[in-house]
């Protein structure tokens, strides 16, 4: 039996708005979705963007506040006391601890509390100091490339494998930035160029509203689907509008099990369930009228009808024009 073999990552991000009981509530949901793993985002505000730098639009919503992105993001930092205790919670949970570190420092945490991977996110695939201390602590690597270029996704992959990296142990992600993603920006195709013109394995991280977009790109050959998701839309805070709710992230989870499974192996034969309908929807060569020992088949008295149970009406050839050894009533299959 074929196995489900994507990864699914449920980005929690920053959906917990700060607050260790909710990043609980969402490994709960996460695990009971059937993910793979939960990944959080590792941050220091102070080193991640300068007291005055201003909030992406898709960060400003009607109604809240108006903050710098500094302000913002203070308030939606786990501190590392709630790290450790997400990773014994999830040690217990079906769906394990992964977070996407933003800073050297937040590396350094995410080491030492030994996530079994590093995601880099979209805007540090320019960062070489960042690059080059990921690359040196010899973990398996999966990157976003969200806004990247082609030729910017091969350079930071470079600066990757002079670090020591191994092309086997990076997996990289089809991204847009934008929150949430419009279905003409998707271009889900790119996800298969940078696999064929880069020689990595990919995968998608999908900001795009409802989970059709993650479902294509497993069937596309995506290995690990990250998709955020939500406690409640309706939430404040800069991601929940182009998130999942439990019971939608959970429909996506099923979904791509069962693509998996659709896909199969690839080899074009009969599958077990359907052997049993062979005879019902196949033909066999049988009579057309009334035909007498010694008759010649012929265009006129034979014809194909359901049930294939006895000559194929691929020998047709075989058939016509030879003598019939006996006679046959109307629908009776002619004899090998």
């Amino acid at each position: 039996m074929i196995k489900p073999n994507t990864t699914i990552i449920a980005e929690a991000g920053v959906n917990h708005n700060g607050c260790l009981t909710t990043a609980k509530l969402m490994v709960d949901a996460a695990s009971e979705a059937g993910a793979d793993y939960i990944k959080f985002q590792t941050f220091n505000a102070e080193s991640l963007v300068t007291s005055t730098a201003e909030k992406a639009n898709y960060q400003k919503r009607p109604g809240q506040p108006d903050q710098s992105q500094y302000e913002m993001l203070k308030q939606l930092e786990l501190d590392r006391s709630s790290q450790e205790a997400l990773v014994e919670y999830c040690r217990t949970k079906p769906a394990k601890f992964v977070s996407s570190a933003f800073d050297i420092d937040s590396i350094d945490l995410l080491a030492e509390l030994n996530i079994p991977f590093f995601k880099i996110p979209s805007g540090e695939i320019t960062n070489l100091n960042y690059l080059r201390h990921v690359g040196s602590l010899n973990k398996p690597i999966v990157m976003s490339t969200g806004i990247a270029t082609l030729d910017e996704v091969k350079s930071a992959l470079n600066i990757l494998f002079d670090c020591g990296i191994q092309r086997d142990d990076i997996t990289v992600l089809h991204c847009n930035t934008e929150y949430p993603t419009p279905m003409c920006d998707v271009n889900l195709k790119a996800m298969t160029t940078i696999r064929d013109e880069l020689g990595v394995s990919v995968g998608y991280s999908d900001h795009s509203v409802g989970i059709e977009v993650p479902i294509a790109a497993v069937a596309l050959g995506a290995t690990i689907i990250e998709k955020h998701f939500t406690l409640d839309r309706n939430l404040p805070g800069p991601d929940h509008i182009a998130s999942l709710e439990p019971v939608e992230l959970t429909s996506m989870v099923r979904a791509i099990r069962n693509i998996e499974l659709a896909l199969g192996d690839g080899v074009k034969a009969p599958r077990p369930s359907e052997l049993k309908n062979i005879h019902m929807v196949r033909k066999s060569i049988v009579a057309s009228r009334n035909i007498q020992a010694g008759d010649i088949f012929t265009e006129e008295n034979i014809t194909a009808k359901r049930p294939g149970y006895g000559l194929s009406p691929m020998q047709w050839d075989d058939v016509i024009g030879t003598e019939s050894t006996r006679s046959y009533n109307i629908d009776e299959p002619i004899d090998a």
